[in-house]
């Protein structure tokens, strides 16, 4: 516990993910204005006692909004990076193991995927399924197993040369055995740091596609959907983008911090050498 009271970056970054969800999940219980409420009298209005982050372009009260979209961004990235996690781990730990045919196919698959830019690949997806947050929910899960894929391979290429596995295998443990109890705990670290980073690159991936057009459609509020139409006032009303831009800035800065912070935890040797450092 003392390395991770230690860890700035585990701090501030938990701190920003914990405002960032507390936001998304209280901040409406704390406005008295329905995410859909207009007043167009109070357009583009600055932050105020009324409105405690100003209103957009339809006087709709960005409070309210913003904790909406915060809602969906986070629910997508989680949901995305969570399907992404189960599929690139489950095929990482099978390939690894077995090799052969099999890691010798899924691999190339997995090769033809990164083949594409990411953003290319999450458009066409969305492109043929349709906009909506399940379509993109698959679209963004697609994109990024094959990262979970790939750690998780190397890792249990690994692990199953070590010798403990090979006692395991010579008392007739079954492979099932082997992969859950054995080599699966090994690789849980790894994949909860990159879970965690996944976070942070599903936010701006979800942010990006909602901006083009392609993520959740209105009237459901998302920052990259709010950042869009906020831009067609930028010069005039600057505050509708700087808002949107803010929330998505400090959530992916949050879970950046968080998981680096997780890696310097999670990783023997970092934790081995800020032992030896205090006993110094």
């Amino acid at each position: 516990m003392r390395l991770i009271h230690e860890n700035p970056s585990l701090l501030i970054g938990g701190c920003i993910v914990a405002a960032i969800v507390a936001f998304s999940a209280l901040g409406p219980l704390f406005s008295p204005y329905d995410v859909e409420t207009m007043d167009m009298a109070n357009r583009f209005a600055w932050p105020s006692a009324a409105h405690w982050l100003g209103t957009d372009n339809f006087g709709r009260d960005l409070w309210t909004r913003m904790a909406e979209g915060g809602r969906v961004s986070v629910f997508i990235a989680v949901a995305s990076v969570t399907i992404a996690t189960l599929v690139g781990t489950l095929v990482g730990l099978v390939t690894g193991y077995f090799g052969g045919w099999i890691d010798l196919v899924v691999m190339r698959v997995v090769d033809i995927f990164l083949g594409f830019p990411p953003i290319i690949l999450a458009l066409a997806i969305v492109g043929t399924l349709g906009p909506g947050s399940q379509n993109l929910i698959l679209a963004l899960a697609a994109v990024f197993w094959t990262e979970y894929a790939r750690v998780v391979r190397a890792v249990t290429l690994a692990q199953r040369e070590i010798d403990y596995v090979a006692a395991v295998r010579a008392i007739g443990a079954s492979h099932t055995r082997i992969l859950i109890v054995e080599i699966l705990p090994n690789v849980i670290g790894p994949v909860i740091v990159l879970s965690t980073l996944g976070l942070g690159t599903a936010i701006i991936a979800e942010s990006g596609l909602s901006f083009l057009g392609f993520g959740v459609q209105p009237p459901t509020p998302t920052w990259g959907w709010t950042l869009s139409y906020g831009t067609r006032y930028m010069r005039a009303e600057p505050w509708l983008s700087i808002v949107s831009g803010l929330a998505i800035m400090f959530t992916v800065l949050g879970f950046n911090l968080f998981g680096d912070g997780l890696r310097d935890v999670l990783d023997p040797r970092g934790v081995a050498r800020k032992v030896k450092r205090c006993d110094i």
